[in-house]
């Protein structure tokens, strides 16, 4: 019996590394949806201070907050979608 370790080691390294993208991905899709606007807001906002209190304390005066918001979630939620690929592809590997 001989063990082909080049074969084992070729396999490692491909499981190491889309291991590790495959939970890269998914995490960025956990803090790209996560995103509630833009961060100067988001910072005064939980800080408590009294400048923050009030129903304009939140608002972007820019108006661009809510598109960067959307885009956030949108990316999210193809790198969500990235991920449901890769674990499809891999079952398919392994039932096909």
């Amino acid at each position: 019996m001989s063990i082909d370790w080049h074969a084992l080691g070729t396999v490692f390294v491909v499981t190491l590394v889309a291991t590790v993208g495959l939970v890269g991905v998914f995490t960025l899709g956990i803090v790209a949806t996560g995103r509630r606007g833009g961060s100067a807001s988001a910072a005064s906002a939980s800080s408590g201070s009294p400048a923050s209190s009030g129903p304009s304390a939140s608002s972007d005066p820019s108006g661009t907050g809510g598109g960067a918001a959307l885009l956030a979630r949108t990316g999210g939620w193809v790198c969500f979608a990235a991920c449901a690929a890769a674990v499809a592809y891999g079952i398919h590997l392994i039932v096909g």
